[in-house]
């Protein structure tokens, strides 16, 4: 195991745990309660639902990054997560682009994405598979 896979993986726990925070703020940074009023009710609905459980999701990925990095590194259950996330992230990239365009915001999020589906990738990469 390497300390450095270790660190990559504790990096990633933080972001999304920054992410996890930044989607609990949407109700006040987009105006939620007042914009979604002006959509059906089963519109408003999903997306609230799917902003909490990706809210879910970030957390829980922040919770086995920060308490399970030695298991995400030696396991090959641990290094798929870490496959998972990556993708999840660059998809989320390529998302970013197509649903926002290519003004500022965008492509610096679509770079932040980019550099965390990366940092995902580095300890299964660079230290290779699962005995």
């Amino acid at each position: 195991m390497s300390t450095l896979s270790l660190r990559f993986i504790f990096v990633s726990g933080v972001i999304n745990l920054i992410f996890a925070i930044f989607h609990l703020m949407f109700w006040r940074l987009f105006e939620w309660k007042g914009e979604l009023a002006k959509i059906s009710a089963d519109n408003r609905s999903i997306m609230q639902v799917l902003n909490l459980a990706l809210v879910f999701v970030f957390l829980a990925a922040a919770y086995i990054a920060f308490f399970h990095g030695i298991e995400l590194t030696q396991t090959q259950l641990g290094k798929t997560l870490l496959v998972v996330w990556s993708l999840f992230w660059l998809i989320s990239a390529i998302n970013q682009l197509v649903f926002w365009g290519f003004n500022k915001i965008s492509l610096g999020l679509t770079l932040i994405f980019i550099l965390v589906g990366v940092i995902n990738l580095i300890p299964v990469v660079l230290f290779g598979q699962v005995d």
